[in-house]
């Protein structure tokens, strides 16, 4: 019997490969099989660049004649910058398609199945779709909802402490666990912090080679990781123009409430863009920016992934606002006690006002814990 869930695994071991490379296109990973032995590989290279199935189907040449191709999300079957998949495959006599999952996006779902059905090749599936749906969650969630996908990454002692009464926090978790943040900033196409961590911490908030490294992308694919747009939340645009993440590659946004043009020109000069943005208009946080036009212009220029990594008050207006739909929490085995700082500067009265999640998975990393809690 032939072991679907083996050869899915292995395309999704491809995929994995094409993070933070693809985007914003998800990253898909397809195997070809024939005689029961694997006999290509291909993953998604840069947007506009070949899909996966091509990749694959390129490596094989004659082989893929007859073979099996396993591929982690349905084959796309409309002309985008690149051919459809789906008559690729046909055209190189494939035989079989097994598919991890269905493709939301409008212009696909289920049509390329249906193509690929329709020219007599078999299609069988779905297989391990949860894991082939779980490994692209701002793609999925982008065409099934038409809005970006939001997440916090928030690291903490098993108190619930992000630092001493004193502000110290490095390092609550450790090397293992940060390398794993390294690996959700490639993922994701942008990446937001607050005024008051840039002038707490001074962050870089990019993907360093070493620790994709650590987290385990081959050296190969680091050197093609596109960094994520950098946004900074600065209502005053008070940011240090000396801040370090200024003189790192990629791209920095500044978004922030101050319309005098002249405060622009020095971050201008370091190839900083600054982006005046609406505020709420009525109730307690009347003149604030509002949160929901920052997420509105990151969708405006295609960000599908967008992973918050601030302090606790930014945290707390993003989940008061409905706008996180999930969270990435890194948990130390570690007690700080109860003067530490909490994960959101929020305090309830009532146990009946909390705020509620769902456990998605929980995966251990190096001595910590990475807790995934659906919103």
């Amino acid at each position: 019997m032939i072991d679907h869930d083996y050869y899915m695994a292995l395309a999704l071991a491809q995929a994995r490969l094409a993070w933070g490379i693809a985007k914003p296109n998800p990253a898909v990973g397809c195997v070809l099989v024939a005689d029961g032995k694997v006999i290509a590989l291909g993953h998604t290279q840069e947007a506009g660049g070949p899909h996966a199935e091509v990749m694959a189907l390129q490596a094989a040449g004659e082989r893929a004649k007859g073979a099996t191709a396993y591929v982690t999300l349905e084959p796309c079957a409309h002309q985008g910058r690149t051919p459809p998949c789906s008559q690729g495959l046909i055209n190189a006599g494939v035989a079989k398609v097994v598919y991890g999952c269905e493709d939301p996006n409008p212009l696909v779902a289920g049509q390329g199945l249906q193509q690929l059905r329709a020219a007599g090749v078999e299609v069988e599936g779905p297989v391990l779709a949860s894991e082939c749906s779980k490994i692209n969650p701002g793609f999925m969630h982008k065409m099934a909802t038409g809005k970006p996908y939001v997440f916090a990454k928030l690291a903490c002692s098993l108190d619930g402490r992000t630092a001493m009464a004193s502000g110290e926090s490095q390092w609550i978790t450790s090397a293992a666990a940060r390398a794993q943040v390294h690996l959700l900033r490639a993922q994701s196409c942008a990446v937001i912090t607050g005024l008051g961590s840039m002038l707490e911490d001074n962050p870089s908030m990019n993907a360093r080679a070493a620790e994709l490294v650590q987290a385990g992308v081959p050296e190969v694919s680091v050197q093609r990781i596109k960094q994520p747009l950098r946004v900074i939340i600065d209502s005053p645009l008070n940011t240090p123009i000396e801040a370090k993440l200024f003189d790192q590659p990629g791209p920095v946004l500044i978004v922030t409430t101050n319309a005098d043009q002249a405060a622009y020109a020095a971050y201008r000069n370091k190839g900083v863009e600054v982006q005046l943005l609406a505020t709420e208009t009525q109730g307690p946080k009347a003149g604030k920016l509002h949160l929901q036009a920052v997420i509105d212009l990151l969708a405006e220029r295609g960000c599908q992934q967008i992973m918050l990594e601030s302090g606790a008050g930014l945290n707390a207006s993003f989940m008061r606002d409905g706008l996180l739909h999930n969270l990435q929490v890194f948990v130390a085995p570690k007690f700080l006690g109860s003067t530490g700082l909490p994960l959101f500067k929020q305090a309830h009265e009532k146990l009946a006002d909390a705020w509620q999640g769902r456990f998605d998975k929980v995966t251990p990393v190096g001595p910590d814990l990475l807790i995934s809690v659906d919103l």
